[in-house]
């Protein structure tokens, strides 16, 4: 289907441009999403009408996403989570997870607005993208975490993970040595001599 687009669409196009997607992209988001108009020739003249009006209203709502940019870009955000021994969370966090958190900052931002990728299942700090607007990204920081010291100390940049089995480890080596000392003083033989 030939439609004309009425915002900027990631990978696909600008105002104006006319561009051919398949018919249920167009059906279901384009078109509901008053995103793009269908490529006739009533709806290509009601375009070049109202093509300032658009563009001034993109104008618009770009410059409030930028001005909004300037308050999330480079901010970070903790969630606390449980998880197991090895940093695998009992569940997820999800976009809606991240934009309730930015939301609860005092910035305004929409859940749908936060791009992942897929689900964050591990502890650990990760870079998230928002988008603002069609031509406007922030990126901010997502520790997550099973306690605040945790959090505290993966923004350090310790990997929490590796010093538990680390520490765990030192901990075993130890045990085995008092274990070995204990048995040569309860030994008689060694006793003897």
């Amino acid at each position: 289907m030939q439609v004309i687009l009425l915002e900027r669409v990631e990978n696909l196009g600008g105002i104006g441009d006319e561009v051919k997607v398949r018919d249920g992209y167009a059906r279901n988001f384009l078109l509901p999403q008053k995103k793009a108009l269908r490529a006739n020739d009533s709806n290509r003249k009601a375009f070049e009408a109202r093509r300032a009006e658009i563009e001034a209203r993109n104008a618009e709502a770009r410059a409030a996403a930028e001005k909004a940019s300037g308050k999330v870009d480079g901010t970070s955000y903790t969630l606390i989570r449980q998880a197991g021994e090895a940093g695998q969370l009992y569940g997820s966090v999800s976009s809606r997870d991240i934009a309730d958190e930015i939301v609860k900052s005092g910035a305004k931002i929409d859940r749908n607005a936060v791009v992942l990728d897929k689900p964050i299942k591990t502890i650990g700090v990760y870079d998230v993208r928002i988008r603002l607007h069609a031509e406007v990204y922030a990126s901010v920081k997502v520790n997550v975490a099973r306690s605040a010291d945790e959090a505290e100390r993966q923004a350090r940049g310790e990997n929490v993970i590796a010093s538990a089995i680390e520490a765990e480890r030192a901990q075993a080596n130890a045990a085995a040595k008092e274990l070995a000392a204990a048995s040569i003083t309860n030994d008689p033989a060694a006793r003897a001599e």
